[in-house]
């Protein structure tokens, strides 16, 4: 029985597999197996797994017809053997000490329940990561403890999926992956949230996570802004916005807009929009007053929003609604 079992699906990734692979091998921990599911390569991707387990018995392959990323999780999670998973990509690669650290955290500290590291970014030849990336990576990378992830979870992803760990038996009691038109990974954390469970992250930086062009998170409509935002809105259904309680608006710009017409399409009340911009103060959007943020404080029972986009206006508005005694996370939440 191994103590980790790293759930690596595989499509025609033959140009960095190697280097994958290779990292799992040079792994610290060395009783740990990899349930590689090649799901429908077409590139050489199977044959070369094959030869590699030959090599190495901790590596087992399956293959089958292409099911898409779920579904190769999904028959790779059935096969796993260890009371530990962890999450690997084909195209990234894992820093020697990963898996032996994060299933030493796992096993010592029982309120844990999925466990990240920090991540740096690999780009691929020829291409270069744009601003967006870097500044997401430098953001998840920030959230270390659960409490952060928990309040910025309705901003972005606060995992890098294949940088996470598991108990094998919360993964199951979750469900495993959702396969649906949208996120996977993201759906997962926000259910898990919703479950009670406890998130951390090691501040090692423990894999090397490629971007590239042909990355299914910029090429597959599954993973849209416009499908992030359908889950944050499904998931604060279910939660701060249960009750068909209303929603306070900070900040009228492009972010803000468009949380509002979200909001009003999925039947939510928008009643005002608090702005610092004394120009916009006094006028209306969608229907809504624009007030300042003197004002914000007397708007109680709403769920405020913050929904901005510039560098730092986040924490601004956290400062803000704390001294008019708006507590994060109850009465004011983080949107992007």
């Amino acid at each position: 029985m191994p103590r980790v079992s790293v759930l690596l699906p595989v499509r025609d990734a033959a140009a960095t597999l190697r280097a994958c692979l290779d990292s799992l091998a040079a792994q610290t921990l060395g009783d740990h197996e990899v349930v590689a599911v090649d799901d429908g390569s077409e590139d050489g991707s199977a044959e070369f797994l094959l030869a590699r387990a030959r090599a190495d018995p901790r590596l087992r392959v399956l293959r089958g017809p292409r099911r898409g990323l779920v579904g190769a999780l999904s028959v790779a999670l059935a096969e796993a053997r260890a009371p530990l998973v962890a999450r690997m990509d084909a195209d990234d690669v894992a820093r020697a000490p990963r898996l032996a650290l994060q299933a030493e955290r796992l096993e010592r500290d029982t309120a844990v329940d999925i466990l990240g590291c920090r991540v740096a970014l690999a780009s691929s030849p020829g291409f270069a990561a744009g601003e967006g990336m870097r500044s997401y990576l430098e953001w998840q990378n920030s959230l270390v403890d659960h409490d952060a992830m928990a309040l910025d979870r309705f901003v972005e992803s606060p995992l890098v999926h294949p940088s996470v760990a598991m108990r094998t038996a919360t993964l199951l009691r979750l469900g495993g992956w959702r396969d649906f038109d949208g996120p996977e990974d993201y759906d997962l954390w926000l259910r898990g949230f919703d479950a009670g469970l406890r998130f951390a992250k090691l501040e090692e930086t423990l894999v090397e996570w490629r971007d590239s062009p042909g990355r299914l998170t910029r090429t597959d409509p599954r993973y849209a802004p416009g499908r992030f935002l359908a889950l944050k809105l499904e998931a604060l259904a279910r939660g701060p916005l249960a009750g068909g309680r209303g929603v306070v608006v900070w900040g009228s710009g492009p972010v803000g807009r468009t949380w509002s017409r979200a909001l009003c399409a999925a039947g939510h009340e928008v009643s005002a929009f608090v702005e610092v911009d004394p120009r916009k103060v006094g006028g209306r959007r969608h229907g809504a007053p624009v007030v300042a943020v003197a004002e914000a404080g007397r708007l109680r029972g709403p769920l405020h929003l913050a929904a901005v986009g510039q560098k730092g206006a986040r924490e601004r508005i956290r400062a803000e609604a704390a001294r008019l005694g708006l507590t994060d996370g109850i009465d004011l939440v983080a949107v992007a």
